[in-house]
């Protein structure tokens, strides 16, 4: 990819191949793919290769690099504007003539799928070793290498998840770690409301997606969108946030097992929310917990 491709764009005898709105998107196409190959082939490889004859204990090398794996993230997050620019090239007489030369049976996109399909590979490497592994040195660190990995692909699914928000004005990075998404069904009733409101309000629940920052939980509505690939991923529409240090939370509603109620300024604003099993309440809750303590 990076001698076929990459280094082809900058190729003066490509050039006029090259589409002018095509030309300086290099970073945009192949994201940070240059730097997930070096640190395979120069860092992680190599500490592979020192546990051939203990593959047992391969956990540890994935423990000692796993700052690293987080490139991937980087990656994914840039993965929809990569697909979106290839869409508008991708029948481009520059790509052809690469795929020609390379003599590839798949196009471009095919490959720059990898680095997606390689991160999810490892938890399934990881929890098959594992099955083999119960009782000999190096267990623990496997299950930690996986449960790491698992971290990563979350972390990674949730910032999917987060660059699709629209309309929200200020800056989501300000908003500290995106700990949780999700969607619930959420019924609001207010101190302040019209009292038709309140009466409305308690029958029909609004579709929300909610996002739990370490600051603010958000609240947005979920639009899916018609097409294909990452153009069928959803996007969210901002409708209003709560600041974290005014919110309270009631952990158990009277007569379901997956209602909570968010509730804010002194129960001026009160939401119910109701997650799809008591298993995803019950993880909403603790993690709303420990950001409340």
């Amino acid at each position: 990819v990076f001698q076929g491709y990459a280094a082809e764009m900058d190729n003066p005898l490509m050039a006029h191949l090259i589409s002018p709105d095509l030309q300086n998107k290099k970073d945009i196409l192949f994201g940070n793919m240059e730097e997930i190959y070096h640190f395979h082939n120069r860092i992680f490889l190599r500490e592979l290769e020192n546990y051939i004859e203990y593959p047992e204990l391969v956990g540890r090398c994935f423990l000692d690099q796993m700052k690293d794996f987080q490139i991937y993230e980087k990656y994914c997050q840039n993965k929809p504007r990569s697909e979106s620019l290839w869409r508008q090239f991708s029948d481009s007489v520059f790509f052809q003539e690469c795929q020609r030369k390379l003599d590839h049976k798949l196009s471009l996109d095919s490959y720059l799928l990898k680095p997606v399909q390689r991160i999810t590979k490892y938890q399934l490497l990881l929890k098959e070793m594992l099955k083999y592994s119960k009782n000999c040195e190096g267990a623990e660190d496997l299950q930690e290498a996986l449960t790491s990995i698992l971290g990563i692909l979350k972390a990674v699914n949730d910032s999917m998840h987060q660059i699709a928000i629209t309309g929200y004005d200020g800056n989501l990075n300000e908003l500290g770690k995106l700990l949780m998404q999700g969607s619930f069904n959420v019924w609001t009733d207010h101190k302040k409301g019209h009292s038709k409101v309140k009466d409305l309000a308690r029958f029909k629940p609004m579709q929300r997606h909610l996002f739990l920052h370490e600051k603010a939980v958000l609240f947005c509505k979920k639009r899916e969108e018609n097409g294909e690939g990452y153009e069928k991923a959803p996007s969210y529409s901002y409708k209003h946030s709560l600041n974290m240090a005014a919110v309270g939370i009631t952990e158990n509603v009277k007569g379901d097992a997956k209602k909570f109620e968010i509730w804010y300024n002194a129960r001026e604003e009160v939401y119910i929310i109701q997650a799809p099993t008591p298993e995803v309440k019950a993880t909403w809750v603790n993690e709303i917990r420990k950001v409340l303590t």
